[in-house]
């Protein structure tokens, strides 16, 4: 509709501090913010995933704590529960902000993922998740990519989903129909390595020193299968293992602050590609949230 606002959209890796501009943006334009975080949906998830919920004060926030810890969430659902977050938006007459760091959920709102609805075969599933993550990076590889399609190969389950994609798309050549593309106004935060690597380091530190041991306890406690607790990401693979009595302290600390780096890298690698293929990205500079914030609502016009 001509008189619907631009999707405003908000992405970097972790610890880039996009949460925050986010909110800084918000409070100027009568946001309301839509997350785009994978593991965000999940109650009781608080530290691990870096809600920051203080943060967003009376801003409106949608598909934060929609799901209970231990359910699954794949990214088909977050493309409805997106455009109907999008349209409450729409329809209260206020700006909507689209702020993740999640590649696919992103990729998923703003350019209507194309294959979000492929079916998940059980058995080859199965065989697939025995498999190391270098084995199906080969697979991956070797398999025609689809039109449209940019693999996800940040963790070994999305890796898995990416080779379901690509295997389906060689039974079935002809391309699922893309959902109507929304106006968007891209911005990305990347900063220095150096000042990512330090940031999240600190924040390793900050997340461990409020709770995220007992936070993953509790999880535990309240019946969550620890294969589950793995699959949700790195905080919970690591502090699950830690407290499983399979790592001591310095090797999950070290360990856990590695694969973080690792996963940062991976989403500038993913977000790349997203640009590559198409997507007009304003990168912002590295300076102050609120010289950012001002940037933004200078380049969109809002």
């Amino acid at each position: 509709m001509k008189n619907t606002p631009p999707l405003l959209v908000i992405f970097g890796p972790t610890a880039s501090g996009k949460t925050s501009l986010a909110i800084a943006v918000a409070k100027q334009v009568n946001g309301e913010i839509i997350s785009a975080d994978s593991r965000q949906v999940y109650r009781g998830m608080d530290i691990g995933t870096g809600k920051d919920l203080e943060l967003y004060q009376d801003i409106p926030y949608h598909l934060i704590d929609i799901r209970d810890a231990g359910d699954t969430y794949h990214v088909a659902q977050y493309q409805q529960d997106f455009r109907k977050a999008m349209n409450t938006v729409i329809r209260r007459g206020k700006q909507p902000i689209l702020c993740g760091g999640t590649g696919l959920y992103l990729q998923a709102a703003i350019s209507g993922f194309a294959y979000s609805g492929v079916p998940v075969v059980a058995n080859r599933r199965e065989v697939l998740e025995k498999l190391d993550r270098e084995t199906l990076l080969r697979q991956l590889q070797e398999l025609p990519v689809p039109p449209g399609f940019t693999a996800d190969t940040s963790t070994k389950k999305r890796i898995i989903r990416a080779i379901e994609i690509a295997e389906w798309h060689q039974e079935h050549p002809v391309p699922r129909p893309v959902q109507p593309t929304i106006r968007v106004q891209v911005f990305g935060i990347n900063p220095p390595v150096e000042v990512r690597r330090q940031r999240i380091t600190d924040r390793l530190v900050e997340r461990l020193d409020t709770g995220l041991v007992e936070e993953v306890r509790r999880l535990l406690d309240q019946g969550i299968p620890p294969q589950q607790l793995i699959r949700y990401g790195l905080e919970y693979k690591y502090t699950t293992q830690y407290l499983l009595g399979e790592l001591d302290y310095d090797t999950f600390f070290a360990r856990l602050n590695t694969e973080i780096h690792r996963y940062a890298k991976r989403q500038m690698t993913y977000f790349r590609k997203m640009e590559k293929d198409g997507l007009a990205i304003h990168w912002l500079p590295q300076q102050p949230i609120a010289e950012m914030a001002a940037e933004i609502l200078t380049h969109s016009g809002c």
